[in-house]
């Protein structure tokens, strides 16, 4: 009996792990995805019109079908996409738009740890 018990936990051990892992690629796999359409997109809309390609994060949830979440999840990560910030009369922030780089000479580097 204690054989058949200790079987059976060695199994469900091992299938929790192989479905842990599973969950973790779907996760990133659905991550990298949406970074990707995120990316195409605005590559797309870069030439478009004279504003070079800033879109709205309302823009991107009615073009792409994300939530805002999701795509700020998506621009954050991306090392394509940059961020700027309008601001009203008074100086405050306004709006967020979203911009593929269009090279790396225009682009300016990231805040954060310096690195040895």
């Amino acid at each position: 009996m204690n054989e058949m018990l200790d079987l059976i936990a060695n199994a469900a051990s091992i299938l929790t792990a192989v479905v842990a892992v599973w969950a973790f690629g779907t996760f990133q796999l659905t991550r990298y995805c949406r970074r990707q359409r995120l990316e195409a997109y605005l590559k797309e809309e870069r030439g478009m019109g004279d504003d070079g390609g800033q879109r709205t994060v309302l823009h991107l949830v009615a073009q792409l079908g994300l939530s805002e979440a999701e795509i700020i999840d998506a621009a954050f990560r991306s090392k394509v996409i940059t961020r700027k910030v309008s601001r009203d009369e008074q100086g405050r922030a306004d709006r967020l738009f979203l911009v593929y780089k269009s090279d790396d000479n225009d682009s300016q580097p990231r805040r954060g740890r310096s690195r040895f």
